[in-house]
């Protein structure tokens, strides 16, 4: 059996199938031991352990970490001169007129930071050797009596050359036995130092957790006679057996959102759609992506509580609107919705398990757009006089009534997931009216409509089981691995044969690597090329097709770059500039052999025919339907109520739409 299994923030999700058999469920998340959270999801479902050949994990554990500040503590080693790296960071402000603005605080404090005598200029030159003497003598002794938890080592041009990173890795592994090390080179292999240290930094402050985590899972596991391949997703689309996941779990740090995205591609590529704005509305989060001919973009960094992270991403841009996200009055007297979360515990006021704060989930309740009965398909009964309890101050403070506030709310929400979808779409140049929008997680099919609606998007592609699609992605999702390099050279003639020779180099590593983590061929490789104008600060990145570097020439590169520069910037640098090499960015894949099949999960619900849905100030009667009972061929029209076990599927007046024969519930907005 294949398993998927990813933690959310207010639910853990799981999918598993094999040929004869599929399961669909979703439990409490349990935030202070997510592991547990896991095996229950595995009981609940009713799976044996020994039984499961591949079981694939998303979760947040490295970003909680990071977010709570609940990581190892760890010591900073860096080239002399540099201790203060991660306290300088850049010049810029992210809030221009904010007063009191300050800058995002590393998770290392300026005591922990340590300097060592090297230096390596940027061509690879040892120009200082290292003091291995005095690491010997006087680093290792005070680092080892400090008590740290891991070792993040930051050496100014160990992009280049990291051999007095290596070296001081070894030297400080045999004088503290048992410690944890981050290396940069390794980490992230690139130049400018700040975004380098910051990621190698928070790298080393999540691994021992992330360590720890996997320790407890992989032991009830085994416990419970589990002899399958356990892998980890990561943040750029693809997973790795856990065992890689030990020395460099950064990879993983939005996981769960990343799972998402590629479980929407392989749903919607059997539909035929690959133009696709994935709108993914979970308890905690929005997260939405543009997908463009069937890819998702890549990113080459990111970030978390403002700390920057070079590492490959899918582009992805999160909002603090998700069901279990509270609905607030600011000081100004306006309508707020999150950042703030109720999570999985206490959860929405609805849930009765201690939460008093209004949040998103209790404003469906009580607009309709929730039944109480048919909650995660009957098992688990929400309670509407708390919602509209919890709901009450904010009604009274906006003058309206319960009903109205609640509604307000929601529109709000919409406004937010509005916003977040232009960023990836309308302010990249990219018309959100030439996508479909394909919602999923426990709450994106709800919004879905009045989301469309707004954009003018006028098709809606909903997946069966949307509530678990991210689940669904994680064994849908194929091993890969990526990795960003810097290698500067100007554009010449003899470019060509550089970037060749690099490619080389990584197609035999990766495959060595590989195939010591069990992966057998055959392999897919990539290569794209970060490149600029000589004198500009930042990159475009180019995509060079592995087949055709046999006859690469430098001519093709540059008319490549220029092409790009032009699509994005809207102009060519000018003629004559010269072109230089900043990096590559490789990647190896091991295509999975078959994408699973998952149909509706069935549920053994009694509904009406009708149910009242507050919409547009006004009351409707909305027709109510079982999702599980709609086949290939079906149609259904707004006002309609779809509910499932993952999720319900709001159809306002205005659209109708059909469940097609890949089990996909297509949803058409009339013409106007």
């Amino acid at each position: 059996m294949r398993v998927g299994i990813e933690v959310g923030g207010t639910f853990t999700d799981l999918v598993g199938v094999d040929k004869g058999r599929a399961e669909v469920r979703k439990v409490p998340s349990t935030p202070n031991s997510p592991d547990i959270g896991v095996m229950a999801a595995i009981g609940a479902a009713g799976i044996a352990s020994a039984d499961i050949a591949d079981l694939v994990h998303g979760s947040t554990v490295a970003t909680n970490a990071i977010l709570e500040r609940k990581g190892a503590r760890v010591a900073f080693v860096t080239t002399a001169g540099f201790r203060d790296i991660l306290f300088l960071q850049r010049h810029h402000r992210r809030n221009v007129y904010d007063l009191r603005y300050v800058k995002p605080i590393p998770p290392v404090a300026r005591r922990d930071c340590y300097e060592v005598a090297e230096r390596i200029d940027a061509s690879g030159r040892v120009i200082t050797a290292l003091d291995e003497g005095w690491v010997r003598r006087v680093l290792a002794v005070t680092l080892r009596d400090a008590g740290y938890g891991a070792i993040a080592i930051c050496l100014l041009s160990a992009y280049v050359e990291p051999i007095h990173e290596l070296r001081l890795k070894r030297i400080l592994e045999e004088e503290i036995p048992g410690i944890r090390i981050s290396c940069s080179h390794l980490i992230a292999r690139e130049f400018r130092e700040f975004e380098r240290a910051s990621t190698v930094v928070l790298s080393a402050y999540v691994q021992p957790v992330i360590d720890s985590y996997l320790d407890r899972l992989e032991s009830e596991l085994k416990r419970q006679s589990f002899q399958g391949r356990l892998s980890i997703m990561q943040s750029n689309g693809g997973r790795l057996p856990a065992v890689a996941m030990r020395d460099n779990s950064i990879t993983a740090l939005f996981s769960g959102p990343a799972a998402g995205v590629m479980g929407a591609i392989r749903l919607a590529a059997r539909s035929g759609r690959r133009d696709l704005i994935t709108f993914d509305m979970g308890g905690t989060s929005t997260d939405v992506s543009l997908v463009a001919d069937g890819n998702p973009s890549l990113s080459s960094a990111t970030e978390i509580d403002g700390l920057p992270v070079r590492t490959p991403v899918l582009d992805i841009v999160s909002v603090g609107a998700g069901g279990g996200s509270l609905v607030w009055i600011d000081e100004g007297g306006m309508l707020r919705v999150g950042p703030q979360s109720a999570g999985a515990e206490p959860g929405p006021a609805c849930y009765g398990r201690g939460g008093t704060a209004p949040t998103i989930t209790d404003a469906h309740l009580i607009r309709g757009t929730v039944r109480s009965e048919g909650f995660l398909g009957g098992a688990m009964a929400l309670d509407r006089k708390r919602a509209e309890r919890a709901f009450a101050p904010i009604a009274d403070k906006l003058g309206m009534d319960v009903a109205d506030a609640a509604t307000a709310a929601i529109r709000l929400a919409v406004a937010n997931i509005v916003r977040a979808i232009q960023l990836v779409s309308t302010e990249r140049g990219r018309d959100p009216r030439g996508y479909v929008l394909l919602p999923y997680g426990g709450a994106g099919p709800m919004l879905a409509a009045e989301v469309a609606a707004e954009l003018g998007i006028r098709e809606i592609l909903v997946p069966a089981n949307p509530g678990v699609v991210s689940a669904l992605g994680l064994i849908s999702t194929d091993f890969v691995k990526a990795a960003r390099v810097t290698r500067r050279a100007v554009l010449d003639e003899s470019l060509p044969d550089s970037v060749r020779k690099e490619f080389r180099k990584f197609q035999e590593a990766a495959t060595a690597e590989f195939g010591s983590l069990g992966l057998d061929a055959p392999f897919e490789f990539s290569l794209a090329a970060d490149m600029r104008f000589v004198g500009q600060a930042f990159e475009v990145t180019i995509d060079l097709a592995p087949e055709e570097l046999p006859t690469l020439t430098a001519g093709a590169m540059g008319e490549s770059f220029i092409e790009a520069h032009r699509r994005i910037f809207h102009h060519g640098g000018g003629v004559g500039r010269r072109i230089e090499l900043v990096g590559f960015l490789f990647g190896i894949r091991r295509r999975l052999d078959a994408v699973p099949v998952l149909h509706e999960r069935g549920i053994d619900l009694v509904q009406p025919p009708t149910t009242s849905v507050r919409s547009a100030g006004r009351t409707l009667s909305a027709s109510l339907r079982m999702a599980s009972f709609l086949k290939p061929g079906d149609t259904i029209s707004g006002p309609s109520l779809i509910e499932s076990y993952s999720a319900t599927i709001w159809v306002p007046p205005g659209w109708h739409g059909m469940r097609d024969e890949h089990g996909n519930l297509i949803l058409k907005r009339a013409e106007s």
